[in-house]
């Protein structure tokens, strides 16, 4: 077998696995769907419930996921796992700042309750920049002049002008 038949081979289990990953995604968040649907209060008008109609669409989708899961396990060699792990390695490695930024930006959401909205984006904007731009004197003199703008200024902004004010957080 040449390289691109070799190549082709690889694409088409990798997309298996994919596919099988997404089975197993669409299963469990039906699974939780059809347990919130079971807790859904019940009057006396209704014979069936209210959450008869969704328990039997997600009942539904729970059954076809998992039909489509084994059959999905039947069709991938097993050592297509291995080669789907280390496509999915090298895929992040090459996406790494992308990665680097939704942790960061989960961290802001997560600090504003607590640091309030002017620090928190003082210091996502601040470290980001320094993580994003290069690090020279003057490009992080001007990351730290923006982050203080941003932060502080949109702070002052939606407090004096529209009289909205932003989370203050506990410090």
């Amino acid at each position: 077998m040449n390289d691109t038949g070799r190549d082709t081979d690889r694409a088409a289990e990798a997309g298996e696995v994919a596919r099988l990953i997404s089975y197993i995604l669409i299963l469990l968040a039906s699974a939780g769907l059809f347990v919130a649907a079971t807790k859904i209060p019940t009057s006396r008008f209704e014979r069936l419930g209210p959450g008869a109609f969704p328990e039997i669409v997600f009942g539904g989708i729970v059954l076809v996921a998992l039909i489509a899961t084994v059959d999905a396990l039947r069709k991938i060699p097993r050592g297509a796992y291995g080669r789907f792990t280390a496509q999915t390695a090298a895929w992040v490695r090459k996406r790494y700042l992308v990665f680097i930024t939704l942790g960061a930006m989960t961290a802001y959401l997560l600090a504003i309750p607590i640091a309030g909205f002017p620090i928190a984006s003082l210091v996502f904007l601040f470290t980001l920049q320094v993580i994003l731009m290069p690090r020279r004197p003057r490009s992080i003199a001007i990351a730290a002049v923006v982050a203080v703008v941003f932060s502080f200024g949109l702070n002052w902004l939606f407090a004096e002008v529209f009289t909205v004010f932003l989370p203050r957080g506990v410090l």
